[in-house]
């Protein structure tokens, strides 16, 4: 993925998004301001960053009370949010695609996983947590049908590879990938390849040596 859209950096783009799940917290607990360097600490960054990725959006209301909480979240929204919600299918619904659909389909986003995909004649057909699960050879006709515009690909990794052109041909403009196999698709198709066993073994990696570095202190 590029670092830039539309001028504002990817991994601010990931922040405004953890940014509005706190303050979304605050709201229902009754809080109205929050100050920069407390949304920072609750983050693990510093204000100067949060008040830099706010400017970045045009917002730099910092009163004396903070920021007001209902303001940021509906401003934050405008940024992120497309104006009407966006359909999302699951390819491969196995323990990793339900678990992936229940956690989205419960956090009220604009985002909305409307469709799923497997070959396992056990799953075709049913309504699997309200969502159809139909063949994934009739993919891009209900993609199409549909209106999808991102897929998740949470199938096993080894059929991976294989979705990349139906997935190209159905004409959806984004894809975020759970599988260990990195998916390459062309320009104009925004990818996320997020393996959870790199991700798993990067953590690992530096418990370990952080343990090394304190046993040798």
């Amino acid at each position: 993925m590029g670092t830039l859209t539309n001028g504002i950096p990817e991994k601010t783009i990931e922040r405004l998004s953890e940014y509005r799940r706190t303050l979304l917290s605050c709201h229902k607990q009754g809080i109205t301001h929050i100050f920069s360097h407390v949304l920072a600490g609750i983050h693990g960054i510093t204000a100067v960053q949060v008040r830099r990725d706010l400017m970045l959006i045009g917002f730099s209301s910092d009163t004396k009370k903070g920021y007001d909480v209902q303001v940021l979240i509906e401003y934050i929204g405008k940024i992120l949010d497309s104006s009407s919600p966006m359909n999302i299918a699951v390819l491969g619904m196995g323990h990793l695609g339900q678990a992936i659909t229940k956690y989205f389909n419960g956090k009220g986003l604009n985002l909305k996983i409307t469709a799923a995909f497997d070959v396992d004649p056990e799953k075709v057909g049913k309504t699997i947590d309200g969502i159809p699960c139909y063949h994934m050879d009739s993919f891009e006709e209900i993609a199409e049908e549909r209106d999808i515009s991102i897929v998740i690909v949470s199938s096993p990794t080894k059929v991976a590879p294989q979705l990349v052109l139906p997935i190209i041909n159905a004409g959806i403009r984004g894809v975020l990938n759970f599988t260990s196999t990195p998916l390459n698709f062309p320009q104009g198709i925004v990818v996320e390849n997020y393996d959870i066993t790199t991700l798993l073994e990067k953590v690992a990696y530096f418990v370990k040596e952080a343990e090394e570095s304190s046993n040798n202190g």
